[in-house]
């Protein structure tokens, strides 16, 4: 059977006939081509016809009173025309087939080589919005337009390529090398004292120093100078050194009487939503926090492949607790403490507390530290020299 009976359908049928001969000779006149045929007993006759012409032997066995019947049926036509009566699995063949041509091009994985110092993540933050995305064109994330968008969005990186291997595209950079510092430095600069202090240590690596352990300065008080004296001449320079001193400092914090505090757990809601590259799927309503007096704990579940390619997908779990705040007296010698502690050690080049003197009062609403520190330190600060100016030395 040739391709175009097998598409168009062929028809073996049996007729009955009291004379099969002038039943055969009727078909023929009436312009009906049969093949194959076969008698089955004295009066019925078996041949294979086109699904076509059937319409007119029915009409020509109708005339004479003959019996017709549809042994078989032949050819894909028949096959597609079943497929008609199942049509889940018709949709399924087509879905098929258009998947078949859509997903092989189109990028769904994306990676990042070549970044050192850059992070990954915000190499595809930015080649996202420059349409290096999920779901984006394998034609169109190759095209030059694509990497000069994304050297524009990324000044750092010097060059950028970006190469498809089946559904993965992978982003190749160089970044940019850092420029030297081109900022003069001073040519002669000295170290003064940044605050009153007792000199208990003094280490010149250059410069001319100007002070000795036991010798109490002021601030600004010269300490190493970037001038020398050589005798015959002054050399300038860029005074280096450490100068450790003792000092003392003075410190006020307050902090409130009465402080809202979280008591007792009254209930915890559990709320999920699904992130799909830049968009944000809210399975719950009312999943934001209102007040003080809710705590939230979220958890994210990343979507991976096998081989550990990650996708852009996001289940994200949060966990919302809401508990009763009541009043509650603050803790203030305790926190006051720690505050002076922290506060002072953010205020010195380098150094420790070696003692203090600490009172907590009560007024007005408000816990008051007034303290007194003994400080060991760090006092030197770079200063920048005019030209001409010196120092007189020793």
């Amino acid at each position: 059977m040739g391709l175009y009976r097998s598409l168009a359908g062929q028809l073996t049928v049996r007729l009955t006939s009291a004379d099969p001969t002038a039943a055969l000779a009727a078909v023929m006149e009436a312009g009906i081509v049969i093949h194959n045929t076969v008698m089955d007993g004295e009066l019925t006759v078996c041949f294979t016809m086109e699904r076509r012409d059937y319409r007119r032997l029915r009409s020509v066995a109708g005339r004479r009173g003959d019996l017709l019947q549809i042994a078989e049926r032949k050819g894909r036509y028949w096959d597609l025309k079943r497929l008609t009566r199942r049509p889940v699995f018709l949709l399924g063949i087509v879905l098929y087939f258009i998947l078949a041509l859509y997903v092989p091009s189109r990028v769904y994985l994306i990676e990042v080589e070549g970044n050192t110092s850059i992070p990954a993540n915000r190499i595809l933050e930015a080649a996202s919005k420059c349409g290096i995305s999920f779901g984006a064109s394998r034609r169109t994330v190759r095209s030059e337009q694509v990497k000069n968008a994304l050297l524009e969005a990324m000044p750092e990186l010097g060059w950028a390529g970006v190469n498809t291997y089946g559904c993965r595209a992978v982003i190749s950079v160089r970044q940019r090398q850092p420029e030297p510092d081109q900022t003069p430095q001073p040519p002669v600069t000295s170290i003064v004292a940044a605050r009153d202090g007792h000199i208990l240590s003094c280490n010149v690596t250059s410069g001319n120093g100007l002070c000795v352990p036991g010798q109490v300065v002021k601030a600004g008080e010269v300490l190493i100078s970037g001038y020398t004296d050589c005798g015959i001449c002054i050399t300038a320079g860029r005074a280096e050194g450490e100068v450790m001193a003792a000092t003392t400092r003075h410190l006020t914090a307050v902090t409130p009487l009465e402080t809202l505090v979280k008591t007792g757990e009254k209930k915890e809601n559990v709320n999920f939503s699904l992130i799909i590259g830049n968009n944000r799927i809210n399975f719950d309503k009312n999943s934001g926090i209102s007040d003080a007096s809710c705590g939230r704990m979220v958890t994210e579940y990343h979507l991976t492949l096998p081989g550990g390619y990650r996708l852009p997908m996001t289940l994200v779990k949060e966990t919302v607790t809401h508990a009763e705040l009541t009043c509650a007296e603050t803790k203030a010698e305790e926190l006051l403490r720690d505050f002076a502690a922290y506060y002072l050690g953010t205020q010195m080049i380098a150094g420790t507390i070696t003692g203090s003197t600490e009172a907590v009062s009560e007024g007005d609403g408000l816990w008051i530290l007034t303290g007194d520190y003994a400080c060991t330190e760090m006092i030197g600060s770079v200063r920048v020299e005019q030209n001409g100016e010196l120092h007189e030395t020793d």
